[in-house]
């Protein structure tokens, strides 16, 4: 029997691991697909809880695994779309499911909570906050944004304006701004062990005359980062660096990232979701101190920080 030299075993194996790297980094850089949304961080799989919406369908997802600090997502349908968060009836995605392949899974657990329709005031006062808080632990991180659904005052189903602490009465409901649901978010999530984060909304599309889109930020976005001010909440505005990125991109390009095009304004297709989380990743690195750095996966290393964007607020 021929004996295969040693050494040349030892480079065999180097070989195999350096194939196997290169596949993992060519992986890592393909354009993300549809296909590589991770079900388990959209979806749960157990029965639908007592009190939760979907008529049934839909199960929370939870963490993969109970050991690792777990990042969790809270929003509105431009984070999460569709009640099976695989993209409702018409090709819709929110950022939180392009987002968990900028992290390294075995060291984070990403779960994507958002619910499509909720205002801040919805999503705290019933079945979301009320059956997510209590599982936040130590160690974990909320990244939260909303605003998309925040209008239309005590009688609709969104916050008051501004971060006050003035009332309305609703029947027998007594309902809060913008501000203050965001800062018992804040709160809360530090009760737990937990570190907040505030994204700032992302923008409905809306161009200008002159071919430049149009900020319409003085609002819920001021107010976001207002909050994150005051509660010294590291801060993502997710507003003007989407706004910022559209505006590189320029009008056709964006048009095509809304779905349906072009009537949609404010819901994009897959691959606006896709630069959507980039831009989330973006503003996370422009932190001071980024808390997910050590989580970040190597397809994470493509994106730059964001210039002059994000901070922990002071």
């Amino acid at each position: 029997m021929k004996i295969i030299p040693r050494n040349f075993l030892f480079t065999l194996v180097l070989g195999i691991v350096a194939i196997s790297a290169v596949a993992q980094d060519a992986t890592d850089t393909a354009p993300l697909q549809v296909r590589d949304v991770v079900r388990s961080t959209q979806m749960g799989s157990g029965p639908a809880p007592a009190g939760a919406p979907g008529n049934g369908r839909y199960s929370p997802p939870m963490p993969a695994d109970s050991s690792l600090p777990t990042l969790w997502l809270i929003g509105d349908s431009t984070v999460r779309n569709g009640t099976m968060g695989d993209n409702g009836p018409t090709g819709q995605w929110g950022w939180g499911a392009p987002l968990p392949a900028y992290f390294n899974l075995s060291k984070i657990n990403v779960v994507n909570r958002a619910f499509g329709g909720t205002s801040s005031r919805s999503f705290y006062s019933g079945f979301f906050w009320k059956s997510l808080q209590p599982v936040i632990k130590k160690g974990d991180f909320v990244i939260m944004q909303f605003g998309a659904n925040d209008n239309g005052g005590a009688k609709g189903k969104g916050a008051l304006s501004g971060i006050g602490d003035d009332t309305q009465m609703n029947g027998t409901e007594t309902v809060h701004s913008f501000g203050w649901y965001l800062k018992q978010f804040v709160a809360e999530t530090r009760a737990q062990g937990a570190t907040p984060i505030i994204c700032s909304l992302t923008p409905r599309k809306r161009w200008g005359p002159d071919g430049k889109f149009v900020r319409d930020n003085g609002t819920h976005a001021a107010w976001a980062e207002q909050v994150a001010k005051e509660t010294n909440t590291p801060f993502i505005p997710l507003y003007d660096l989407i706004a910022a990125k559209y505006d590189q991109l320029g009008m056709a390009k964006v048009d095509t990232l809304y779905v349906p095009s072009p009537k949609e304004k404010l819901h994009t297709g897959w691959d606006g979701a896709v630069i959507n989380a980039g831009c989330v990743i973006s503003g996370l690195k422009a932190l001071p101190a980024d808390p997910l750095a050590d989580f970040l996966s190597s397809r994470a290393s493509e994106i730059a920080p964001a210039p002059g964007a994000g901070g922990a607020a002071n």
